[in-house]
This record gives structure tokens, C-alpha cells and sequence, in this order.
């Protein structure tokens, strides 16, 4: 089911690369534009993520939610290969996804936060893997707004992500 939902979601990006491989080309596809709204990102943040989640910048400034760290500092997710920040520990799982470069694009992310287990099981090919985030986010519209609004607040991000 995931896989699939990932295969249209790449499918449905228009490509309009000429003489690439297609990993070149999905590559290049999967950084583009959030295509969620940021503005309704952070109220599902904010009603959604904060009991377990910061988003803390590289200088330390808690740009998003509270004090929770149930999970990790969701500053350096978009864009960027899973399971990633130094001071959590990760579930098996998570940490095979990372080691295999698996990069939170829109399309992974979304996939993600809507079945974390089923996810990492998918894109692993471990039927083992599981998740440690036992919540999800019901609408997959919520997960694109949640997306763009976490890569909104890093403006780096935002830059690589319209060219």
C-alpha cells in the first residue's frame, strides 16, 4: 500500500529532465517545493506534533513546540536522510532507514507520519522494522501541511527545495 502510494506520488511529479538516469531524475524530483499549505503546517503542528516534538535550529533557538523530546528535533527532517540527529536514539528500524540514505522528502514524510511501522517496513524491506512513533497523522493533507511547515522554517531548506 505505501509502496505504491510512493510509486504514484513520483509518478505524478512532472519531470521535464532530458539525457539523466532515473535515480538522477528522482533525485532532482523529490526536491522540489512542499506542495502543502504552511500556514495550516503549523496549527497541525502545534496541535498534532509539540507533546513529543521541538523543532530546535543548528544555534539552538526552539523555532516550534514545547519542551517535548519524546521524539527527535524535527529542525533537520525535510530534505534530509532519516535519522539524523545526534542526541536521539533511534529504533532499529529508523537507524536501518538511515543507513540505507533514505531522505525525508514530502513524499516520504507523509508516508511516514500516516503508518510509521508500515513505512519503515516498506522502504527497509524488513518485515521486523518497526517504529518507535506509535501516533499517526489521519490526513494526508495534514502530513504535506506539517511538511512544508517544517520546511519553511528553515529558509536553507526552502532555497534548495525552489530551484
Amino acid at each position: 500500500m505505501i509502496r505504491a502510494s510512493l510509486i504514484a506520488s513520483a509518478l505524478a511529479t512532472p519531470i521535464l529532465l532530458t539525457g539523466v538516469t532515473a535515480l538522477q531524475a528522482e533525485e532532482q524530483a523529490e526536491m522540489i517545493a512542499p506542495t502543502g499549505d504552511v500556514e495550516a503546517g503549523e496549527t497541525a503542528f502545534n496541535r498534532q506534533c509539540v507533546a513529543c516534538h521541538v523543532v530546535v535550529n543548528d544555534e539552538g533557538e526552539k523555532l516550534a513546540g514545547r519542551n517535548g523530546r519524546t521524539g527527535p528535533n524535527l529542525f533537520p527532517v525535510p530534505y534530509r536522510t532519516a535519522a539524523q540527529d545526534e542526541d536521539f536514539r533511534y529504533g532499529k528500524g529508523m537507524e536501518l532507514a538511515g543507513a540505507q540514505g533514505v531522505t525525508w522528502t514530502e513524499a516520504h514524510f507523509t508516508a511516514y507520519v500516516q503508518d510509521p511501522t508500515g513505512f519503515l517496513r516498506d522502504v527497509t524491506e524488513d518485515g521486523s522494522a518497526r517504529s518507535k512513533m506509535s501516533f499517526k497523522v489521519r490526513k494526508p493533507e495534514d502530513a504535506a501541511d506539517i511538511f512544508a511547515y517544517l520546511a519553511s522554517l528553515n529558509p536553507a531548506l526552502e532555497e534548495t527545495a525552489e530551484k
